[in-house]
C-alpha cells in the first residue's frame, strides 16, 4: 500500500503546543516533498507549511514563528510541531506528500487529523 496516515491531533488549550505525525506506509522507500494543509469548518483547505527532504521550508504567515515542519527519511516521517496555539488554529490537519515508489513518484494525502484549540 502507498499511503500516509496522520496522528497526534486532539484536544489542547490557547498557547499549547501539538505534534503531528505523518506516517508513510511500507509501500513508499522515501519523501521527496512534503505539506501540511488543514480545513476549518465552512473554509477552504490551506497550506501550512511545506518541507523538502534537504530542509528547506516555507511556512503560511499565520504560522510563521510558531510551527515548524520536518520530514525524517530514516523513519519515512513528517512531522508537523505547533505551538503557542490560538483558538483559529482549529481545523482538521492534513498531510500531503511526493514519495518515491516502485511505480514512480506519487503523490499521497493523508485522511486528516482534528485538532481543536480552546480559550
Amino acid at each position: 500500500q502507498v499511503q500516509l496516515v496522520e496522528s497526534g491531533g486532539g484536544l489542547v488549550q490557547a498557547g499549547g503546543s501539538l505534534r503531528l505525525s505523518c506516517a508513510a506506509s511500507e509501500g513508499i522507500s522515501s519523501i521527496n516533498t512534503a505539506g501540511w494543509y488543514r480545513q476549518a469548518p465552512g473554509k477552504q483547505r490551506e497550506l501550512v507549511a511545506t518541507s523538502t527532504n534537504g530542509g528547506s521550508t516555507n511556512f503560511a504567515d499565520f504560522v510563521k514563528g510558531r510551527f515548524t515542519i520536518s520530514i525524517d527519511n530514516a523513519k519515512k516521517m513528517v512531522y508537523l510541531q505547533m505551538n503557542s496555539l490560538k483558538p483559529e488554529d482549529t481545523a482538521v490537519y492534513y498531510c500531503n506528500a511526493f514519495v518515491q515508489t516502485l511505480s514512480g513518484m506519487k503523490s499521497r494525502w493523508g485522511q486528516g487529523t482534528q485538532v481543536t484549540v480552546s480559550s
